[in-house]
């Protein structure tokens, strides 16, 4: 049997970016069962060439279990990490690493962002796709609440999206997720 390959920034068994990841696959009817997660942890460890799960990936490959890989990693803001962040630093270091592990042929890259700006993660993405108001309404409460702490900030974001609007969690129709659902799209054509 033939596999897909996503790695993403978590691990792969619960954080946000993989179950928006598996909610949008099932809103697409692909099938989550032919795919193997990697949960590459943080950022700076996909620019690691001899992090372990290049090395599972590396095996699965070579025995022809896994055809396609989608590399799915945040861009951050440059201002925070002047070799990683940033969408063109991140772009270029992704292209990079992927060269060097001879993934070329089998790769693809999405960088998750605000499509606009280019800046960001996840969170930035949904903030992107909703309705001003709840935007609004998020910033304000966050200003309100006096709310500082830079280390939390992106969890407690997408707690208060969830907790305030739990009947739509993610806005798949939108035209911010439309690269990222092409690029799933890609990932299962000749599987």
């Amino acid at each position: 049997m033939s596999y897909v390959a996503i790695l993403h920034e978590g691990n792969a068994k619960k954080t946000n970016d993989n179950a928006l990841l598996k909610l949008l696959m099932n809103e697409l009817g692909l099938d989550i069962g032919k795919v193997k997660f990697f949960g590459m942890g943080n950022k700076s460890r996909f620019f690691e060439l001899k992090d372990k799960n290049y090395k599972e990936l590396k095996i699965y490959i070579d025995s022809e279990k896994v055809n396609k890989i989608l590399f799915v990693v945040d861009a951050d803001y440059e201002r925070n990490d002047k070799k990683y962040g940033g969408y063109k630093n991140t772009e270029s270091a992704l292209i990079n690493i992927i060269d060097e592990l001879g993934f070329k042929e089998y790769s693809d890259i999405y960088i998750v962002c605000d499509p606009e700006t280019k800046d960001g993660y996840l969170e930035s993405l949904i903030l992107s796709s909703i309705p001003l108001q709840h935007k609004n309404c998020i910033s304000e409460f966050l200003t309100c609440s006096e709310f500082k702490s830079k280390d939390n900030y992106k969890s407690i974001l997408n707690q208060i999206y969830k907790i305030g609007y739990p009947n739509k969690p993610y806005n798949f129709s939108h035209k911010n997720f439309e690269e990222l659902k092409l690029k799933l799209r890609n990932l299962f054509e000749y599987i």
